[in-house]
């Protein structure tokens, strides 16, 4: 008897799975698009479902774009962890991050859009990119591979480097992106303080094979 309750309730979660999803999915697009003062009626009309269904997952029209925005940014922070998960080196852990994050500005143009849109307040975000970066950072600094004594700023400035980076590879479509991003990369290490040499070296070391994070379907 147990068992036969337990079941509808399993499938009661994973309706309300589907429709949060379906609602950050929603979301991501309005924001990529720019469109931030869409009525919480349009968003539920794009997400295929009720409007009584929202409030039951979002309080605000607001918090479903923080939501949508920290989606985003978990899922490309998580990605980047795996990806990186077995370089001993700290700086060549920041430097393949950020290799690999300035190829997604071609490559999910939709997740690049919500990280240009957002891009000031993710800086000082305790969730995505910054506090990864910020983490590579200091620690690549007290391996004595970067010679640099305010972390803080130079995630600043890795960040500021990203924002542009992204703005001209998106408006500029023939533009080599991954080129781009090596060379981007190779500058801060050398703004860090490592050598010029290795620094362009570590730039022409292979990625890991890309597994950009799946988005959510809201028709699943």
């Amino acid at each position: 008897m147990p068992e036969q309750s337990a079941q509808p309730t399993n499938r009661l979660e994973r309706r309300k799975q589907r429709t949060r999803a379906a609602l950050i999915t929603a979301a991501q697009g309005f924001i990529a698009a720019g469109k931030t003062a869409v009525p919480v009626l349009e968003i539920t009309q794009a997400a295929d479902v009720g409007m009584g269904s929202f409030y039951n997952h979002f309080q605000s029209k607001e918090q479903l774009f923080e939501a949508a925005v920290a989606d985003v940014l978990d899922a490309h922070g998580a990605m980047l962890d795996h990806l990186t998960a077995s370089i001993e080196d700290p700086a060549e852990t920041f430097a393949c991050s950020f290799r690999l994050t300035g190829r997604m500005f071609r490559a999910r143009p939709r997740e690049s859009d919500i990280l240009l849109a957002n891009a000031m307040a993710l800086f000082g975000s305790d969730r995505g990119l910054a506090p990864r970066a910020l983490r590579d950072i200091r620690a690549a600094i007290d391996a004595g591979r970067f010679h640099h004594d305010d972390p803080a700023l130079a995630l600043a400035l890795a960040g500021g480097a990203l924002i542009a980076m992204g703005t001209v590879i998106r408006n500029e479509p023939d533009r080599d992106d991954g080129a781009t991003a090596d060379r981007v990369t190779e500058d801060l290490l050398r703004l860090y303080g490592v050598d010029a040499g290795e620094a362009a070296e570590i730039c022409l070391r292979p990625l890991p094979e890309l597994q950009w994070p799946s988005v959510p379907n809201p028709a699943a």
